[in-house]
């Protein structure tokens, strides 16, 4: 009878057996977890540990840049926003990406690149847009599909990938610094979305520890200390200029 109640348990626990082994830990965790019941177990807990984190951070990317998207909609203008900086990000987010994909890293490792890089594209449109320069926009589009789409190609030299990845971090710092100057010059951070900057900052600190775990990689791992520092440096901005709007700005001009 314990045996049948044994097998009929182990039968029950296929399913999700399979899903765990398949998104969440090894077979080793798995067992160490649910047949010897050690829930303790340092190494298995960083591993499941990185793996949610990692799905968290890519299902948070799904949503992290649609207040700046909106914020740029609603107000029907992009004052505050550097071109520069966007296309120095989204260098740095596509090169994450491709040499992610590369090096067959897993998903949960580097999947909110992609979600990151549609937005941050809907973004650059936009601010071309609202400048009047639609045409220069939609050129930047096609532009930027047709690059990504050799990178992704077997042509492309691993070596150029991964020259890539390397060149994030001066890419990074660049980006953020040329965003802080104009929040500098400005007073203000205009049309800078507080959400989507300290959804960025918080990402970024997570993936320092999910990189280091899941891909052991220290080229990408560094990439994230640089671009968390880069990012609490905009954060602070927005809390120091939190309640200076561009219209109160002029007004006391």
């Amino acid at each position: 009878l314990a045996m049948a109640t044994s097998a009929m348990a182990t039968s029950a626990m296929e399913p999700l057996r399979q899903i765990f082994l398949q998104y969440l830990m090894p077979e080793e965790c798995f067992d160490r977890f649910f047949l010897h019941l050690d829930f303790l177990h340092v190494p298995c807990l960083k591993i499941v540990l990185s793996k949610v984190l990692g799905f968290g951070i890519i299902l948070g990317s799904i949503m992290v840049k649609l207040p700046q998207v909106f914020k740029l909609i609603g107000a029907k203008s992009a004052e505050g926003l550097s071109f520069g900086a966007i296309l120095l990000e989204l260098f740095a987010i596509t090169g994450t990406m491709a040499y992610s994909i590369a090096n067959s890293f897993p998903f949960s490792a580097w999947g909110e690149a992609l979600f990151l890089m549609l937005q941050t594209l809907a973004i650059g449109f936009l601010i071309q847009h609202y400048r009047g320069n639609t045409l220069a926009g939609l050129l930047f589009l096609v532009v930027y599909f047709c690059t990504v789409s050799l990178l992704l190609s077997p042509v492309t030299p691993l070596l150029v990938v991964t020259t890539m990845q390397a060149s994030n971090m001066p890419a990074i710092i660049v980006s953020r610094l040329l965003q802080a100057g104009m929040n500098y010059r400005n007073g203000h951070t205009g049309q800078l979305s507080a959400v989507s900057v300290f959804l960025l900052f918080a990402g970024s600190l997570a993936r320092i520890f999910t990189s280091l775990q899941e891909t052991g990689d220290s080229l990408m791992a560094l990439t994230y200390v640089i671009s968390s520092c880069c990012n609490s440096l905009i954060a602070a901005q927005v809390l120091y200029y939190w309640n200076c709007s561009p219209a109160l700005r002029k007004k006391r001009e």
